[in-house]
């Protein structure tokens, strides 16, 4: 009786696995999609706080 109950729970572990391997490479797809985005906005926001620090905030004062 213990062999029958090691392997059924060896089945149902087995076939746990293969029902859930979809999710896995779902997700594993997802976190890789979103560091592609991630990376791709880096250069952008680089570009936007160079250009904050280069641009002149105080105004011209005007000449009467």
């Amino acid at each position: 009786m213990k062999r029958f109950i090691k392997l059924a729970g060896a089945g149902v572990l087995a076939l746990a696995t293969l029902g859930l391997s979809g999710c896995i490479v779902g997700t594993v797809v997802g976190t890789a999609v979103d560091v592609g985005v991630e990376v791709v906005k880096v250069p952008f926001k680089v570009g936007k706080g160079i250009y904050d620090v280069v641009k002149d905030d105080e105004p011209a004062p005007k000449k009467d």
